[in-house]
């Protein structure tokens, strides 16, 4: 393993301007892309800085923030790449908020509740005129002030284009029709609120049983099968969910969603709706 990233003077400077002095925790650095947990006396804020094939994800992703009211963010660019500053979001992600389900400790009421809100801050983004794009178990924080969505560098409105690069998100949670449509070869690929509904039954089915929705194993497909090869496979919507079920009335709400058509699928609403029933 490599050092970790210098974070960039300008980013130390503009969240010193917002914290005061401040201490910094490392917490990722992958792909050109590194985050730090800046904590002072008067606030805390994430700092990320991206460099060679994270500067332009990056910096989308801060102009994305930008755009969105929810969001303060400022930013920069530094010799290296660019940098942005945005308050720290404290709470579990989804992911964390579901681990005593996991682990059969319980806890029922407050992941369901979590559930709701997650559906709620996607129908949010949608009606805002947003796509995310690339919904996954840690992209959520639960804050004491509502689900806050992280990692927009892929989201994309009618005055955002996406973005060339983008790939579909991670391969486990594409739906069918966006699969078939990063296979095409078409560019850039438009995401949908029909492909994020997907994804978000596909990552709330994950932070409940663990593992991925799709049972690959059932049409032969193993864990060297290529990204490329296993969208192929999605995109034919043949492959049955699994048949673990430890929650069987949330995900049999989740089950009609994996299984339905894009055109068929409810809205992040109506999924809220039907999650708030159970």
């Amino acid at each position: 393993m490599g050092d970790f990233t210098p974070c960039p003077d300008k980013a130390v400077k503009a969240a010193e301007a917002i914290c005061g002095p401040i201490a910094l925790a490392e917490i990722t650095d992958r792909r050109g892309s590194a985050v730090w947990k800046a904590t002072g006396a008067v606030a805390t804020v994430a700092i990320k800085a991206g460099h060679g094939e994270g500067e332009e994800i990056t910096a989308r992703e801060g102009a994305v923030l930008d755009q969105l009211p929810e969001y303060t963010v400022t930013g920069g660019r530094y010799a290296e790449g660019v940098w942005y500053v945005t308050p720290w979001l404290v709470g579990p992600s989804t992911w964390g908020l579901f681990k005593p389900i996991r682990s059969g400790d319980g806890e029922h009421e407050r992941a369901l509740s979590g559930g709701v809100d997650l559906c709620q801050a996607i129908a949010r983004l949608h009606a805002s005129g947003w796509v995310h794009g690339d919904l996954q178990p840690a992209h959520c924080i639960h804050t004491n002030h509502g689900a806050r969505l992280l990692d927009l560098s892929w989201a994309w409105s009618p005055d955002f284009p996406p973005s060339p690069l983008f790939q579909g998100g991670i391969t486990h949670l594409i739906a069918p029709e966006l699969a078939a449509l990063v296979e095409s070869g078409v560019r850039p690929v438009r995401t949908t609120v029909e492909s994020d509904v997907y994804a978000l039954a596909g990552t709330l089915w994950t932070c409940i049983t663990g593992r991925w929705p799709l049972d690959y194993d059932a049409v032969g497909i193993g864990p060297d099968v290529g990204p490329s090869a296993r969208r192929a496979a999605i995109a034919t919507g043949g492959i049955p969910l699994r048949r673990d079920d430890p929650w069987p009335a949330f995900q049999a709400a989740l089950r009609q969603v994996l299984r339905a058509p894009a055109r068929s699928r409810p809205t992040a609403t109506e999924l809220a709706s039907v999650l708030e029933q159970l």
